[in-house]
């Protein structure tokens, strides 16, 4: 069963570009898909669409030797001729103990260009501990790439998964992260977000619905709030 990336941090086929499941050095090379609706992109807290159907796709290609590539794009239903946020990765994961895995990766996040997302466009680098495909930890530092000067940005997820009955799991997981843009307020340094909910799968389909929890985050004039609640259909190929 693949192992996927907090929700907190990306809800959406981007989490099936992230960890693979099972021992890294697979006996040959293989290429994947997903195709993905949801009812608001997340990313790590914070919307990136206001609420609205948003179709999402991804492939990925892994290697017997532990090392994965992958692509993914989300697109709102009602323009779907407009990206509203890309994102490349490579990563390389590897078994620590019968256990444990850990994964490396290099991400690139590209936003549509006539919003104010673009400000957003980074590079990060981040690293994953996961424990049977129940437990997840992740640390990650980003760098922007329109705003010069500006350092790199850290954050930390935690991610929970546990079977309740046959095909279906409760899953949870709680994350900080440091501004990448100045807020409009000063008075915290970071912001924290989490989610609780249900996750539904067999024979390559998935049914996700969480609840969603920010606190302190950031949100430009214009920007869309976060749904307290978001759902994602999506089949694996």
């Amino acid at each position: 069963m693949p192992t996927r990336r907090c929700a907190c941090f990306a809800l959406g086929v981007t989490l099936l570009l992230g960890l693979p499941g099972g021992a890294p050095h697979a006996q040959s090379s293989s290429v994947g898909g997903v195709l993905a609706i949801s009812n608001q992109l997340v990313d790590r807290g914070l919307a990136v669409t206001p609420k609205t159907p948003v179709l999402q796709g991804a492939l990925s290609w892994t290697t017997p030797s532990g090392w994965s590539l992958g692509l993914s794009a989300s697109t709102e239903t009602r323009s779907p001729g407009r990206v509203v946020e890309a994102l490349a990765q490579a990563a390389y994961a590897w078994s620590l103990s019968t256990n444990w895995q850990m994964q490396t990766s290099l991400l690139y996040y590209r936003y549509g260009n006539d919003s104010h997302w673009r400000n957003y466009d980074r590079v990060e680098l981040g690293a994953n501990w996961i424990y049977r495909d129940v437990l997840t930890l992740g640390i990650s530092e980003a760098r922007l790439i329109h705003t010069g000067g500006r350092g790199p940005r850290g954050a930390a997820d935690i991610g929970f998964r546990w079977p309740i009955a046959l095909h279906l799991s409760v899953s949870a997981g709680i994350g900080t992260a440091q501004y990448l843009i100045p807020p409009y307020y000063r008075d915290y340094p970071r912001y924290q977000y989490g989610h609780a909910g249900l996750v539904w799968e067999n024979d390559g389909w998935r049914v996700e619905l969480n609840h969603f929890i920010t606190e302190h985050a950031p949100r430009p004039r214009g920007s869309p709030a976060v749904s307290p609640w978001n759902a994602t259909v999506s089949r694996t190929f």
